[in-house]
Formats: structure tokens, C-alpha cells, sequence
């Protein structure tokens, strides 16, 4: 074996171009992804935000200063942020999930321009209703545009269009994911309320009030299976309508100290509201009886059923089967892309450790080798390799998701403290019991703080269970 290991060590690895080198094979295949060249801007100052928030500019929430100082965002203007790579990647992960429960219930993905006419939204009559949180611009020639907030007149415009629409083609479920802009007055806790951020958005077309109330259920139905895949813990709540309008809301929130919005909720699950929605101050379950339990939260995501209230003004209908112009039956329901992200680290993390849904991580397993000079360095980092090309190959659909810490300048326990402020589910670490025959890696289990000690194969099989979307 150790013929076969020969020349891997981290001398060799650190002479190589761009600190990559091919697994195996020829010259294109997939490299090892090496810490030291990922572009993370880490050890940010937290409280340098731009146009400073809270106190002396200090951050006021705990994942607004997690995702500063593990350089997962960076401040571009109040209510504006970069998203690094590593974020981009999680989000981009959040998407795929998203995607595949809106296509599950039918959901079509479309894009629709960010810049809507303002002859729409003075339509609708919401131009003057949203006030100053829509951000207005006129192009050279005097024309009136917003960045859109929400796309309900630009998505109903487009269905109105379609002339020949029959109500065989309903029901409609349109979506798709997007950045849209809100001008906050006071931009604060990071992504959790900016003036720009991502959104999922579905629009739906049925032929009856029924079929709509259906499509609603599913949604929703939706919406509760991807928070219960992300294991996060959230209420569905009765909600008011507000701008956009219609008959029935809910909303999904993440319990949260930081929430913005109180709540009260049955303990045995027959009721929850958002406290804006109860005029009459309820303080037991109209179901059950039981006092109501409160909380704070934050909001994820909300639905509405819209009826006829978009489509009675664009004029958006569909042949019946008598052969008469009927309009369509609308909702409309976002879940807050970016949001999920903050929300999820606020809810899940510790004080100072980031912790991910397991399964939109931005990385799954960070690899970290002996200290240059150790005992163990030499074969422990050969074997550290060996497991990285071996998982690749056995467990391709990870192959991206792994990431080797060549800082082998620093310590083990410092390079430990990163990951686990980075918040890779796993960590595997080539330490003292490496050199034992055979050879016993030390695996740290991110989400449980559960250490294993394993052979290259319990680490492969251990990652074989791991979900990736």
C-alpha cells in the first residue's frame, strides 16, 4: 500500500497548479475541490455593515452575524447584499427542492421581467395602494415602470393574452424564482428583511371556485412537505390578505424570537393564527377549548386564494364547456427564497456554529488532513485523499460536495473551529488514529455533535445515506 501511496502527500498537493489535481484518469475529470481557493471572504468584521444596523452598526440578529463573519454574504447597500459562492450554492440547492415540489403539484417554471409597467399595477389600483415600498423609475421616454414585488398583473396580463385558452388547459400553476424588491424603510436582520431578495412565486388559473380551493390545499400541501424535508419547525397560520388581496391567506412561519410577527396556536395543532388576524383577541381554540400558545415568527412563505381579483381587470378568461368567456378562478403563493436561508440558520444554529437543513448545505463533508510536520502527516494525509477520490467515485452524486482544508499550516482543532462555524454536516479528520492498521478516521457529525471513529468504508457507507437534491 504504501508504494501505491507514494508521492501524495501535502508537498505534493501544495505543488500543484490552482491547488487542484485530477482524481483519476485523464487531463478534465473532476478535481478535488481544496479550501484554500474557494473565494469565501471569512473573519468579516460583523458589525461593518453598510448604512449600519442596530447599535454602532452591530448586527441584531444571530444569522445575520453568522453569515457575516462565515463570509456567506457580504454588504453591498442598506437592504443589498453579495451572495458568495457558498451561499449561491445553498440557495441553488433550496431552488431544486422547491422546484421539485412545485412540479410534483403541476407547477410550471416561467421567468417574467422584474421591470412591470405601471399601467398595470394603476389597474389593479395597488400603484397608489402600495405607496413608497415600490420602487418606481421611468425609462427615457417618460414611461412608468416598478421593480416588481410580485408579479400578480404581469402573470394574469400574460394568461389575458392568451385568447383561445380553454378551460381544458386549466388548471394553470405558473411559478417561478426570482429577485423582486420591496424599498423597506429599515432594512434589518440581514436577509431576513432586505430591500432586495429572492422569492419563488406561483400564480394558478382554475375553472371554479372548487378547483381552486383545491389547487390552494395542494399548495399548501406543498409548502408543508418542503419545510418537513428541510426539518424545520413551522406553523401554518390563518393570516390577513393585505395588499395582495383576496379571500383566504396563511401564513408558514418558523418560530423565532427575532420574528417579526406574534402568533398564538392551539398546542394540540387545531388552530394558529397571526395575531393581526384576530380583531376579537381570542385566547382559547375554537376547536378544543385549550389556552392558545404564543410565539414569535418568522414568515417563510404565504398563500392566498385570489378569486376573480385580478382577473376581473385584465380580463383574463377561458372557453367553457358551453362555449362562453368564464374568468379564471386565481392564487398566488411566494416563499421567500432567501429568506428560508437566514431563517433556517437563525432557528437551527448555535451562537457562534453555523448549522444548514442537512440537505441544502452548501458543502456536505469538509476533509481536513494532518498538520504539515505532524507524526501523521505524511501517510495520513495520503489516506485522507484516498478516501476523497474513493467517495467521489463510489458516490457520485456527492462528488461536488466534498472539500478538502488544505491549510495544513494550521492546526487540526483551528481548522475544526472553521468547519464548524462554516457548518458542513460532516467532517472527517485524519488524527492520531490514522496510522493504526487499519486506518481509523475521526468523523464529527455537524447537526448531532456526535464524534464516530470509522475505516474508509464506514465513512463511505455513513455518506451513503446522506440526501442531496
Amino acid at each position: 500500500m504504501a508504494a501505491v501511496l507514494r508521492g501524495r502527500g501535502p508537498a505534493a498537493l501544495r505543488a500543484r497548479p490552482h491547488g487542484c489535481r485530477p482524481r483519476h484518469g485523464p487531463a478534465g475529470r473532476a478535481r478535488r475541490l481544496l479550501l484554500s481557493r474557494l473565494f469565501q471572504p471569512r473573519n468579516l468584521q460583523a458589525g461593518g455593515e453598510a448604512g449600519g444596523e442596530g447599535r454602532a452598526g452591530e448586527p441584531t440578529c444571530r444569522s445575520q452575524r453568522l453569515m457575516l463573519q462565515a463570509g456567506l454574504i457580504h454588504p453591498a447597500s442598506p437592504g443589498c447584499y453579495h451572495y458568495t459562492p457558498a451561499a449561491v450554492r445553498a440557495m441553488e440547492k433550496l431552488v431544486r427542492v422547491m422546484d421539485e415540489e412545485m412540479q410534483a403539484v403541476g407547477g410550471q417554471k416561467l421567468s417574467m421581467p422584474s421591470l412591470s409597467s405601471a399601467e398595470l399595477w394603476r389597474a389593479s389600483g395597488r400603484w397608489d395602494r402600495m405607496g413608497p415600498e415600490l420602487f418606481r423609475l421611468e425609462d427615457r421616454h417618460g414611461k412608468g415602470y416598478c421593480l416588481g414585488p410580485t408579479h400578480e398583473e404581469a402573470v394574469t396580463e400574460l394568461v389575458a393574452a392568451q385568447t383561445n385558452l380553454s378551460y381544458k388547459q386549466l388548471p394553470l400553476r405558473l411559478y417561478q424564482v426570482t429577485r423582486k424588491f420591496r424599498d423597506e424603510p429599515k432594512p434589518r436582520f440581514g436577509l431576513l428583511r432586505s430591500r432586495e431578495f429572492y422569492m419563488k412565486d406561483m400564480y394558478t388559473f382554475d375553472a371554479s371556485e372548487e378547483a381552486a380551493r383545491h389547487t390552494y390545499e395542494l399548495v399548501c400541501g406543498a409548502y408543508r412537505r418542503l419545510l418537513a424535508r428541510l426539518r424545520l419547525p413551522f406553523l401554518q397560520v390563518q393570516a390577513a390578505t393585505g395588499s395582495i388581496g383576496g379571500t383566504t391567506s396563511h401564513e408558514f412561519q418558523l418560530p423565532a424570537d427575532v420574528g417579526e410577527d406574534k402568533l398564538l396556536f392551539c398546542p394540540d395543532g387545531h388552530f394558529a393564527a397571526n395575531v393581526e388576524t384576530l380583531s376579537e383577541g381570542r385566547t382559547s381554540c375554537p376547536t378544543c377549548g385549550e389556552k392558545l400558545s404564543q410565539s414569535r415568527g418568522i414568515e417563510v412563505g404565504h398563500t392566498f386564494y385570489l378569486g376573480t381579483k385580478y382577473s376581473s381587470v385584465a380580463n383574463a378568461v377561458f372557453c367553457s364547456p358551453e362555449n362562453k368567456a368564464q374568468l379564471a378562478e386565481m392564487g398566488c403563493y411566494g416563499l421567500g427564497v432567501s429568506r428560508i436561508l437566514a431563517a433556517s440558520i437563525e432557528v437551527l444554529s448555535t451562537e457562534d456554529s453555523i448549522r444548514w437543513p442537512s440537505l441544502i448545505a452548501p458543502y456536505q463533508l469538509c476533509f481536513i488532513p494532518p498538520k504539515r510536520g505532524s507524526r501523521e502527516e505524511e501517510e495520513g494525509a495520503a489516506l485522507l485523499e484516498r478516501v476523497y477520490d474513493d467517495m467521489a467515485e463510489a458516490l457520485p452524486r456527492l462528488a461536488s460536495d466534498l472539500v478538502l482544508d488544505d491549510r495544513t499550516q494550521l492546526t487540526i482543532g483551528k481548522r475544526l473551529k472553521d468547519a464548524s462555524k462554516l457548518g458542513y454536516p460532516y467532517v472527517v479528520i485524519a488524527g492520531k488514529r490514522v496510522c493504526e492498521d487499519p486506518p481509523v478516521f475521526e468523523v464529527w457529525n455537524q447537526n448531532t455533535s456526535e464524534v464516530l471513529f470509522l475505516t474508509k468504508e464506514g465513512v463511505i457507507d455513513l455518506l451513503s445515506k446522506v440526501e442531496v437534491p
